[in-house]
């Protein structure tokens, strides 16, 4: 592959990521706002962020499936046709439960158009540039989540969030046809594919599973701060507006850099040391959002953002080069448990918010970042003794 090509794919693999992640999050910023429009409690509001990733969770084993024995192109075209449908239906639905509806297929879909391609890239791409691609692919899931936010938040006026659905479609299915024309062909090598590792046969593999876990944990914990932000913001101390909470969502573009930037590091000083960097930096940026400051949460923001996706490019690259086949469902497993880390840290969270406030989410959220930690340092073992 030239260098020309090589930076188009770059930029088709970048555009249909961000696009599919701006999907994901536009209901995030307004959370206080459906939740008074649809006179709904707090959690059921928050369904609207979390049925999304509950789809993408359950259907990542299928579609890792299908990527490793299909072409890409069909992929992309229906998965991307069913996530801009499905913005429509949240655009124009004056009832809860099917915004909510629409909103969990949605995230069934999005694996179409993100896992599929993670296989796609991880089987096609040379080894040297596997973990500054996958960094950049992580860039651009750090551009998808600060669209949506910046959409439903900022950029339309909060009371008219469903014209964010609808912009969100747009670009979803422009880049849906973009990908479609402009990605190279590459039909699936049907032999290697029958003889590549299953799903059970990668679960059972020890040195894959902390990196699963580190998925579950370290989602968990950034899904937790974010979606209760506008919440904890909206009320005293700070009294924050809807645009104003949006704003500090800014801080998320720090991931855009920090994903190639941490696979390159992972490449010098080792993937175990890079997550326990990270998870160093996550862990402090939770004690410091305790601080009842304005400038002690912005801090803490960026500290949030900069320890997650060290630790998520980290542990991509890390679980990536550990393979010599079956990218498809392996990359399937790290996302499902991720997103069911997602799922699992807005709910479990959400109820500790909800019964005994910020303190107490903030514990949850220090007990799920074990889980990163202990897979660093297992990394970091593993390093040391193939070097010795």
């Amino acid at each position: 592959m030239s260098e020309q090509s090589y930076l188009r794919l770059q930029l088709i693999v970048f555009a249909l990521v961000a696009a599919s992640f701006t999907n994901i999050y536009l209901t995030q910023p307004v959370l206080p706002i459906l939740q008074q429009e649809f006179s709904a409690d707090m959690i059921l509001a928050s369904f609207s962020v979390s049925a999304v990733i509950l789809g993408i969770a359950l259907s990542n084993l299928p579609f890792g499936f299908l990527a490793d024995r299909f072409p890409i192109q069909p992929l992309i075209s229906i998965g991307g046709t069913i996530v801009a449908l499905g913005a429509i239906i949240c655009a124009v639905t004056h009832n809860l439960w099917i915004l909510i509806g629409a909103r969990f297929l949605q995230g069934v879909f999005i694996p179409s158009l993100t896992t599929c391609l993670a296989a796609y890239l991880a089987k096609t791409l040379p080894v040297a540039r596997l973990n500054v691609v996958m960094g950049a692919y992580v860039s651009a899931t750090v551009l998808g989540g600060l669209s949506g936010r910046l959409l439903g938040g900022w950029i339309h006026p909060p009371l008219h969030w469903r014209y964010a659905f609808i912009s969100a479609s747009i670009l979803t299915f422009a880049a849906t046809l973009f990908a479609v024309r402009g990605l190279p062909k590459s039909d699936p090598d049907l032999s290697k594919s029958s003889s590549s590792l299953g799903y059970l046969e990668l679960f059972r593999r020890w040195d894959l599973l902390p990196l699963f876990f580190c998925a579950t944990g370290s989602f968990a914990v950034f899904s937790s701060i974010f979606n209760y932000l506008p919440y904890r913001l909206s009320h005293d101390p700070f009294n924050f507006s809807t645009e104003m909470t949006t704003l500090l969502y800014l801080v998320y573009i720090v991931g855009i850099f920090l994903g190639p930037t941490a696979g390159r590091i992972s490449n010098r000083i080792g993937s175990g040391n890079t997550l326990i960097a990270g998870c160093t930096v996550l862990g402090g940026a939770l004690l410091l959002i305790l601080i009842p400051s304005v400038v002690a949460v912005i801090l803490a923001l960026f500290g949030t953002c900069a320890g997650f996706f060290t630790v998520h490019a980290a542990a991509v690259g890390s679980l990536n080069r550990k393979l010599s086949g079956g990218q498809g469902r392996a990359n399937a497993l790290y996302v499902l448990f991720y997103y069911l880390g997602g799922w699992l840290g807005i709910t479990v969270s959400g109820l500790a918010f909800k019964s005994k406030g910020w303190n107490a989410l903030i514990l949850v959220t220090l007990l799920f970042l074990i889980a990163p930690m202990v897979a660093g340092i297992l990394e970091r073992k593993n390093q040391v003794k193939n070097n010795s």
